[in-house]
């Protein structure tokens, strides 16, 4: 068997303002391309279809070319947490029928398993197991202890309720945040760090030692976890500047008899803009200025001490896609430590506070509030 793993495909996206509807159009041609050279039987789509949970006309759309290109192929899709479970499994009962198979919800109830699709090939049977982003919330009257122990808990108790046959082949599809033990995957700029503060949902990947491969969603850079096998695809466009030296790719599996070793082979992607990061003095950037730097999306710094007046309209008649225009001199890194002394003498729970604030956007509430209080008391911070 054969299969393509990608993910967080964020259909929709904006990239500093800028639509990359084409970027994505782009994608879609070279992941054609390659199932023309290529041949997968299957191409495994690991969540984030969407950028936003109501997707607007031209992401659905791009959904539709994507699903037409792969037509002939057998496509496995879970949610990730960008995706509104009810409107990416729109009509899953009918692609059903066309070898595309839709996961949004994680099975609840007594018992709950991992939903399964099993085809066979020369070697026999591989069994895919498609488990969708969760929170723990959903499994509160199901799995009340796991619940409460969070996103690592509950998908142990998931593998454990799930029947796998140890003598076939194996793969799971899944979309959290996974660790190693205490190794922690290199994030960028456009994931949602926030979310995923001080671990608190992390899952350790020894969940999934049972299976084959294990196609990873919701880290954009491509890596592995623990072992070549838990592997993130890492997005198939580059989304932030902290991406800009990313080598994005679709993650190509070769799978034979079982027991025997997959072959993992990269296919790289084109970007049609790339992303560059230009730092030093106005005239020297001015300087540097070519078509190529003219055509990509540019981040720049800038580090004159003088202030100088449009300084992003007059960048822009050397470079059409400026992303951010940030001014690094001595008079900005004294508003910096500034800034940095006035965190450091804010006390753990007003730091906290501060926090829960501009991420919920609204104020802790009494009873939140005294449970911080108790849990600051027990580590003996207050």
């Amino acid at each position: 068997m054969r299969f393509f793993h990608i993910s967080d495909l964020h259909f929709g996206k904006l990239l500093y303002g800028y639509d990359l509807t084409e970027e994505h159009r782009n994608f879609i041609e070279q992941l054609g391309d390659y199932c023309d050279k290529y041949n997968p039987d299957a191409v495994l789509i690991a969540g984030d279809v969407y950028d936003r949970s109501v997707p607007s006309a031209d992401a659905m759309t791009l959904l539709d070319e994507l699903l037409n290109k792969l037509s002939g192929i057998k496509v496995f899709i879970i949610s990730g947490n960008h995706d509104n479970a009810k409107r990416l499994s729109f009509g899953k009962d009918f692609l059903k029928k066309h070898d595309i198979y839709i996961s949004t919800v994680p099975q609840t109830g007594e018992n709950e398993k991992i939903e399964k699709v099993t085809f066979a090939d020369e070697y026999g049977n591989i069994n895919i197991y498609m488990l969708p982003f969760l929170k723990p919330a959903l499994f509160k009257n199901s799995m009340p202890e796991e619940a409460a122990a969070g996103e690592d808990a509950i998908i142990k108790k998931l593998v454990e309720n799930t029947d796998i046959d140890k003598n076939e082949r194996n793969i799971i599809l899944a979309h959290q945040f996974f660790v190693s033990g205490h190794k922690e995957p290199e994030l960028c700029e456009s994931e949602q760090t926030p979310a995923i503060v001080g671990g608190l949902d992390a899952v350790d990947v020894s969940a999934f030692d049972d299976f084959e491969y294990a196609a990873l969603g919701h880290i954009h850079g491509g890596q592995f976890v623990g072992c070549e096998k838990n592997r993130y695809s890492g997005t198939p466009i580059k989304f932030s500047v902290s991406e800009r030296n990313h080598n994005k790719n679709i993650v190509m599996v070769d799978m034979e008899e079982k027991n025997k070793e997959i072959e993992i082979t990269k296919l790289p992607l084109t970007q049609i803009r790339d992303i560059k990061k230009l730092t030093g003095y106005f005239d020297d950037i001015i300087a540097s200025a070519d078509e190529e730097l003219k055509n990509d999306y540019v981040s720049i710094t800038l580090r004159d001490e003088e202030i100088i007046p449009d300084v992003k309209e007059k960048l822009g008649a050397y470079f059409d896609y400026i992303l951010e225009v940030v001014v690094d001199n001595s008079e900005t890194r004294k508003i910096m430590l500034e800034d940095v002394g006035e965190l450091k003498e804010m006390s753990p729970y007003d730091a906290f506070d501060t926090f829960f604030e501009q991420l919920t956007d609204r104020k802790m509430n009494d009873a939140e509030s005294e449970l911080f209080r108790e849990i600051l008391s027990e580590v003996g911070e207050e």
